[in-house]
């Protein structure tokens, strides 16, 4: 569900959305679905719809391939007045490999399905990075806002 509260006269605070997604394949959808209602929804400056959705699916599916166990993964999107914020909790304390140190990293091999994912965060964020929760851990990528009438004109 949204949540926003502001007064008339200070500065908006943010909207964010919190859903509890199942730890299988099926949260995938399900988050995708979730961030372009929200980016569609508001009335305000909001990030690119596709590559939100791209990038919420990655962080949705590294969580559930590399996490184990029957507890929910969480999706917290926020949309700033600058940024969108999306942030997976999963319940694994590890950090993720090679999201924010891409030195070492290795380049995914081009025959293998996997391996792309933490390198489009990389690569399409503003920012991205992880952190340690209660229970786990959060991992995060921020994308710039759009003002509305640009985003309606790139259709």
């Amino acid at each position: 569900m949204p949540s926003s509260s502001g007064s008339p006269t200070g500065p908006p605070t943010p909207t964010s959305w919190r859903l509890a997604l199942p730890h299988t394949a099926a949260a995938v959808p399900v988050a995708r679905a979730l961030v372009r209602t929200a980016l569609a929804e508001i009335d305000a400056p909001a990030a690119d719809t596709d590559t939100a959705e791209l990038l919420t699916a990655e962080l949705v599916a590294n969580a559930v391939e590399h996490t184990t166990g029957e507890t929910p993964i969480e999706l917290v999107v926020e949309l700033l007045e600058t940024c969108c914020q999306v942030e997976v909790h999963d319940p694994d304390p590890s950090p993720p490999a090679d999201l924010t140190n891409p030195d070492d990293a290795e380049m995914p091999d081009p025959w293998q399905e996997h391996g792309r994912g933490l390198l489009l965060i990389r690569t399409l964020s503003a920012s991205c990075g992880h952190r340690p929760t209660a229970s786990g851990k959060a991992v995060w990528f921020t994308l710039p806002a759009i003002p509305r009438q640009r985003r309606a004109s790139e259709r």
